[in-house]
């Protein structure tokens, strides 16, 4: 990977796939009528399995880009740029996933929903930012095998033990709180086990970083990638048997049974090879803008289908309703019209930002003048009121 490849074009174009995945995934499953979700369909069942690899996909990218620009600056530590930026950052994202699960109807009776609290993608991906920052700085000063190791160890903890801590209710905390660790009220996604995914795509871009200038790079990278994803998706649950009858011990078991996690990963790694494979065919202009603006994405599907604000979302007249002559050419529309948006948001956004700004800054000065008008107003009604007390206490008094 030479300096003027510093750009990974094959990470932003399996961040476009990923969200193109996560919007027809996300319309299909909500607006498909049940009567058609046979399992013993093929084609059914080759969309279901695909459709669960974009989130594992989604997670992994997010931590390889923000780790990549996290470490790829000469500074280390605190007094490099990309963490400030990073916690912004995460707080944004988390800040913007309870916006898009905001009522407005609610809020003028006064109330705000239980869905409120429950926690998604957004949310669980700006904590793992914060979680990559955390352990950043914590290993900075350290060897540097200490920081790759932290991540890969955390990923196989937490897919280790997914068995266990998905039992417990985390009734000991708020609705809130517990919502970040339990679905048992709702949420979609749960920040254990997901920043599992975040934390081996930061391992990943640690990687390609130590050996940006190895000659055979991709060819390793491929082989390895190849290699691993394979051996997950087909010897993990064997492994974990085995383990199983070797020890005795019932997590083992409790694993195989629901082997997800390290099968998922493994199919992680599988796409990272063919997106590998293909880098050459990587480039196109309009790939790499909606690989760049996955966030405006994001809000604008949610916004359409979930109906954030107002609850007059597809889901709320469509919702597993459609048939798949309907549905297939829907999710395909649905896909160009808010890639669409997004790209003409991303084309208009300084603009759109400046208006704002004019405006938030309209709304300040009138605040200030108002105040320095009622400073003189306020001052006098308060004088007024005290002589006007004065005069009623001495009434009393008398």
């Amino acid at each position: 990977m030479t300096a003027k490849n510093n750009r990974l074009f094959f990470i932003d174009a399996m961040r476009a796939w990923a969200i193109l995945m996560m919007l027809q995934g996300h319309f299909i499953d909500g607006l498909l009528d049940p009567v058609f979700r046979d399992s013993s369909n093929t084609i059914y069942n080759v969309w279901l399995y695909f459709r669960g690899i974009t989130a594992p996909v989604f997670f992994t990218v997010s931590g390889f880009i923000f780790t990549y620009l996290l470490i790829r600056v000469p500074q280390n530590g605190l007094e490099n740029p990309r963490v400030s930026k990073g916690i912004r950052r995460g707080l944004q994202l988390v800040a913007i996933g309870y916006l898009l699960r905001l009522n407005l109807g609610g809020i003028f009776k006064g109330e705000i929903y239980s869905s409120f609290y429950l926690v998604d993608v957004l949310h669980c991906i700006g904590l793992s930012i914060l979680g990559l920052i955390t352990l950043y700085l914590l290993t900075a000063k350290r060897k540097k095998y200490v920081f790759p190791l932290v991540l890969m160890s955390i990923t196989f903890l937490l897919f280790l033990f997914e068995p266990l801590y998905k039992q417990w209710s985390f009734s000991f905390l708020p609705n809130a709180l517990a919502n970040y660790f339990s679905k048992s009220n709702g949420s979609v996604f749960t920040i254990i086990p997901w920043f599992g995914y975040a934390a081996i795509g930061a391992f990943i871009s640690v990687l390609f970083t130590r050996f940006k200038d190895y000659k055979y790079l991709y060819p390793a990278a491929i082989s390895l990638a190849i290699i691993t994803g394979i051996g997950l998706c087909y010897f993990s649950s064997p492994t974990f048997l085995f383990l199983h009858e070797l020890t005795g011990i019932e997590l083992f078991k409790m694993i195989q049974d629901n082997n997800y996690l390290f099968i998922r990963l493994g199919n992680v790694f599988v796409v990272f090879a063919v997106f590998m494979i293909l880098r050459q065919l990587m480039t196109n202009k309009t790939v790499l803008k909606i690989g760049a603006n996955t966030l405006s994405i994001y809000v604008i599907h949610f916004i359409i289908l979930y109906g954030s604000f107002t609850g007059l979302g597809l889901y709320r007249f469509f919702n597993y309703s459609l048939s798949p002559e309907i549905v297939i050419p829907g999710a395909v529309f649905f896909m160009i019209a808010c890639t669409f948006l997004s790209l003409q948001y991303n084309k208009y956004e300084a603009n759109i930002k400046s208006q704002m700004a004019l405006g938030v800054s309209y709304i300040q000065i009138q605040l200030f003048e108002l105040k320095e008008i009622s400073i003189p107003i306020l001052r006098e009604v308060f004088n007024r009121a005290r002589l006007f007390l004065r005069r009623i206490l001495r009434t009393v008094r008398s």
